[in-house]
């Protein structure tokens, strides 16, 4: 049985947007967790969103919030709503029109607030498939977001973009199968992000790219992976996982970060956990640490 690692890890600051399930419920399908037929609790969805709203701010984090829009049950899933860095907030353009009426409300809030914000001419989804890992953007794409808003969001950002292909439906954001822990300095004094991600969630030429670029990555389980233990958000220290995710909290402790298990169970019945609930807003020049 190997020791814990002693934790050199620093929480950093996190200025998050969220948005109360006020309205939540499954009417429709647009992704396989989503089956209308099955019954929904908005007041559980609640007391599970605020739980993770909590913790948020018991971290010490700043939390912000849009207004929840009637008709748009899905508008829970921030991560979905924009990707922000610098101060310039790219907007979305969903691929699905039971969701297209989010964006508008979202744009607003972000000009509102003081971003600059990009309107997209390509079908993207947000931070759901835009990842920021130091100066590069890991961009997702086989389901939503498509191949283009990778060329746009690079220009809009001018970033390097690295584009990795998602093949099971069930993974259909980027942010279902990579989660971003921190950057860590390597023993030559370069900086290199610290990520976990899902091998089977994506295509061949993608997992060698995400092996050379990450050889020290968390490899993660399908069994961890199928309870959406990679939709998960960390502040370099602390990670807020599902439960579930028993063989990714090991990983975790064992790299000398601190899991935080926050049950979202109902709100997976829409197809989203405690990333897509959770929009980091980046107000000046930064990297994701």
């Amino acid at each position: 049985m190997s020791l814990p690692v002693p934790s050199r890890r620093i929480a950093q600051h996190r200025t998050y947007l969220m948005c109360r399930p006020d309205h939540f419920t499954v009417s429709y399908s647009i992704n396989p967790w989503m089956e209308p037929a099955k019954p929904t609790d908005t007041a559980l969805a609640l007391r599970q969103w605020q739980a993770l709203h909590d913790v948020y701010v018991a971290l010490g984090h700043d939390v912000r919030l849009v207004d929840a829009v009637p008709g748009l049950p899905d508008m829970v899933y921030t991560a979905n709503g924009g990707f922000l860095i610098d101060g310039v907030a790219y907007g979305p353009k969903f691929r699905f029109a039971e969701r297209a009426g989010e964006a508008e409300p979202f744009m607003a809030w972000f000009a509102a607030n003081g971003y600059r914000v990009a309107e997209p001419v390509e079908v993207n989804e947000g931070e759901g498939d835009f990842l920021l890992v130091g100066d590069t953007i890991l961009a997702g794409t086989g389901f939503r977001s498509t191949g283009d808003s990778h060329r746009e969001v690079g220009e809009v950002f001018g970033r390097e973009v690295v584009s990795l292909t998602l093949v099971d439906p069930r993974f259909y954001h980027l942010d279902t199968a990579i989660a971003v822990l921190d950057p860590v300095e390597g023993a030559d004094g370069v900086e290199r992000a610290n990520i976990a991600y899902l091998p089977s969630a994506f295509d061949a030429d993608s997992r060698a790219i995400l092996e050379e670029r990450f050889p020290d990555a968390i490899l993660v389980s399908d069994a961890d992976g199928d309870v959406f233990g990679l939709n998960s958000a960390s502040d370099g220290l602390n990670v807020l996982i599902s439960p579930r995710a028993t063989g990714f909290e090991a990983q975790l402790r064992e790299r000398g970060y601190n899991p935080i298990l926050i049950d979202l169970s109902e709100l997976l019945l829409g197809g989203g956990g405690i990333k897509c609930c959770t929009l980091e807003l980046r107000s000046e020049r930064q990297n994701a640490s």
